[in-house]
């Protein structure tokens, strides 16, 4: 075989690396860029040459950048040259991603060559954060399960003493303080068995349960204790799959989901519950909720309250976190339910924006295989192709992950995409005339406009572009704020094939 010329290695070197490259002087000027860091950065490759490495930096990483190289190069200090170590890098849109970078020196006649090579730690970041909320409730219902089996033990002692001194001559005052005594020591005997539902100890008396069945018991409870104030709306899917789970307990879950919703809305609102077949078998979504694929059955509680902000959503289900003022809550109504949830060999999510709501999602696992859903670990079944529609699809996305995991989606199927985090900046692009085939938009935006109102104006101004819209509220406690025109609505989460088919729908109805 003949001799190949050294340009043509380095440019299928350069084409073939998985990992983003980025070849630069001394200066930092860059030489040359590899398709995969252009995709990374969201940057046109041939524009990146000729710029220095400093635009792919963070503002503050950016300001020190050349300091660090002019360190190196004066004093030969090789601290940056030749490790891997983690950064942040910054494309286009101004959103960071974390890295894991490594910077090689060559030198030659014309002075130091510098390659970088950078890999995409989005995926690992996520996976490591969700380990570690698990790892930390798992640590926190290992301690509250031997606290909770001791302080069992103790109350076990003094409500058996309080109860035997029932039967001794006592005053009407040593009686009161004796019923008082003994009610307290009864309330704590009832925190402790929450503590120990939260630590998945609680004897589970399971058995083969028709969630609509359930649902309908609690509709019928809920009626009762629900104030006037808040609507209360049901949906049930008909053929719901039987799962294994303990009556008694769920019915104290969902009675729990209501009270708790109920807080949210003191000046009235809507509590939405709903049952659905769900199958997951498809790996992004397995992701996104953190759970293995299968078939489960989900129940949902919504409601239109007050929400919870990040900080809140990241402690929510740990015991005696509460959001409630003080008196007005143990903040162990949540943690039992995902304690109840897990030893049933389920899944909980939540899902809340501040100020427009909140829906807990409960998923217990089916019972056996059932004909409509792939059977596990196979792949998603699409029923249409992305070369049947092609275009630019405009992705509306407040949250920075759920943004790129939408692209990468829609990418696969063949669309070109175009992102934007606010619907106010999503109007402004639509507005100045970009080719936009679909705008596919969250319901629950920051800035002026929601993804509501984005869809609205859309429509009346430019009424050949469609709107698909996507939440993680239930339909019943959005539709309950939309003033005007229905859209075709996406429910989080959902499948690659049920995206697939969302959007051929929209883009090739009827």
């Amino acid at each position: 075989m003949g001799e190949i010329d050294d340009t043509l290695l380095l440019n299928a070197l350069m084409s073939a690396a998985v990992n983003a490259m980025v070849i630069s002087d001394e200066d930092g000027w860059i030489l040359r860029v590899n398709q995969a860091a252009a995709r990374l950065f969201q940057r046109d490759q041939d524009a990146l040459i000729g710029e220095n490495v400093s635009v792919l930096m963070p503002e503050i990483l950016a300001g020190q950048h050349a300091g660090f190289m002019k360190h190196h190069m004066e004093t030969g200090d090789r601290k940056i040259i030749g490790r891997s170590r983690d950064v942040l890098g910054k494309r286009s849109d101004g959103t960071t991603v974390p890295l894991l970078l490594s910077i090689g020196r060559a030198d030659t006649d014309h002075g130091a060559i510098f390659v970088s090579i950078m890999q995409d730690q989005t995926d690992r970041r996520i996976m490591e954060e969700a380990v570690a909320r698990s790892q930390r409730l798992d640590a926190i219902g290992r301690m509250t399960g031997g606290l909770s089996h001791d302080f069992n033990n103790l109350l076990t002692v003094i409500i058996g003493n309080l109860e035997l001194l029932e039967s001794a001559d006592l005053t009407d005052r040593q009686r009161g303080m004796l019923a008082d005594a003994l009610s307290a020591a009864e309330l704590g005997a009832d925190v402790t068995s929450r503590l120990t539902a939260f630590a998945r100890k609680s004897e589970l008396r399971a058995s083969v349960t028709d969630l609509n069945d359930q649902l309908g018991k609690s509709l019928a409870l809920l009626q009762h204790s629900i104030g006037k104030h808040c609507k209360i709306t049901a949906q049930s899917q008909p053929g719901l799959w039987p799962v294994m789970a303990d009556a008694a307990q769920l019915q104290t879950a969902i009675l729990n989901l209501a009270m708790n919703s109920q807080d949210a809305m003191p000046e009235g609102g809507i509590l939405a519950l709903e049952t659905q077949n769900v199958t997951i078998d498809d790996e992004f979504m397995a992701q996104e909720l953190d759970v293995v694929p299968g078939q489960y059955v989900r129940l949902s509680v919504s409601d239109t309250g007050q929400g919870m902000t990040a900080s809140e959503r990241a402690h929510a289900l740990e015991p005696f976190f509460t959001t409630k003022p003080a008196g007005h809550g143990t903040g162990l109504g949540l943690s039992m339910v995902y304690g109840f949830v897990k030893q049933s060999g389920g899944y909980l999510t939540l899902y809340s924006e501040h100020g427009n709501g909140t829906t807990v999602a409960l998923y217990f696992p089916a019972l056996g295989q059932h004909e409509g859903a792939p059977e596990q670990g196979d792949a998603p079944r699409a029923t249409v192709h992305g070369a049947a529609v092609s275009g630019t699809i405009l992705i509306v996305e407040d949250d920075a992950n759920l943004r790129r995991l939408t692209k990468t989606r829609l990418s696969a199927l063949g669309f070109d995409c175009m992102t934007c985090d606010t619907a106010d900046a999503a109007w402004d692009i639509v507005s100045k005339g970009a080719d936009i085939a679909l705008v596919f938009t969250d319901m629950v935006m920051p800035g002026k406009l929601t993804g509501y109102d984005l869809a609205q104006r859309i429509t009346e101004a430019y009424p050949d572009i469609p709107v698909l819209l996507t939440s993680g509220f239930s339909e019943t406690v959005l539709r309950d704020r939309w003033v005007g025109p229905e859209f075709p609505m996406l429910r989080k989460p959902y499948r690659q094939a049920d995206l697939e088919r969302a959007i051929y729908a929209v883009l090739s109805p009827g």
